[in-house]
């Protein structure tokens, strides 16, 4: 997977190809699709989550890569293969999840794992996890429309964030860093992923 999809996306770093080489992917995935792994798509959830494919994973990475010292929120960590990966180059993630079943399903993998500086969170994504920030980093593995401002608000001033931004069917990754409790963005390269809950746009009203 990381010589046929990862490195060939030019995603070179050092920290983000060691994740990738040493976390087994496999076993965050369910047990009837662990046969679709390591493809080079999405992996389907259910209820509208996916598992990003390796590629989206890694660009998302290399553009916003932890470093030792950061204390990152994870906002929709589904299976928790995106936290084991955050858990090996931050100090310590906070892996938020709505979805019962699906954190239950993390937490019980990333302790199997023996990822012990990873604690999951049950919570609405949109709402953040304001008791543990502030956060230097926010990474969201996942598609957004708009950016609740309660997660803006447990970002630390300085501190970094990822997500994937849609428009209709087509999308992007940006990066942001956060000065004076606002937000500046910028394009880091065009992915797509299904809308979090909490991050749709509120529907405008036509007279």
């Amino acid at each position: 997977m990381v010589d046929t999809q990862v490195r060939p996306s030019d995603v070179t770093k050092f920290p983000i190809l060691d994740a990738m080489l040493s976390v087994p992917r496999d076993v965050y995935v369910p047990d009837a699709k662990r046969d679709l792994a390591y493809i080079d798509t999405p992996i389907d959830l259910g209820g509208g989550r996916q598992l990003l494919d390796a590629r989206a994973i890694a660009k998302l990475l290399e553009a916003l890569t932890p470093s030792p010292s950061d204390l990152v929120l994870e906002i929709g960590c589904a299976t928790g293969y995106t936290t084991a990966l955050l858990a090996r180059m931050a100090e310590a993630v906070v892996a938020l999840e709505e979805d019962e079943h699906l954190a239950h399903d993390a937490e019980t993998t990333l302790s199997d794992q023996g990822v012990d500086n990873a604690a999951v969170v049950t919570g609405a994504l949109a709402e953040g996890s304001a008791k543990h920030g502030p956060f230097d980093m926010v990474m969201i593995f996942g598609g957004v429309q708009t950016m609740p401002a309660a997660i803006i608000d447990q970002l630390k001033d300085g501190g970094h964030i990822a997500a994937i931004f849609m428009n209709g069917a087509v999308g992007e990754a940006r990066v942001g860093v956060k000065s004076s409790g606002r937000i500046s963005w910028r394009m880091a390269f065009n992915a797509t992923a299904p809308i979090l809950p909490g991050f749709e746009k509120a529907p405008s009203f036509a007279f």
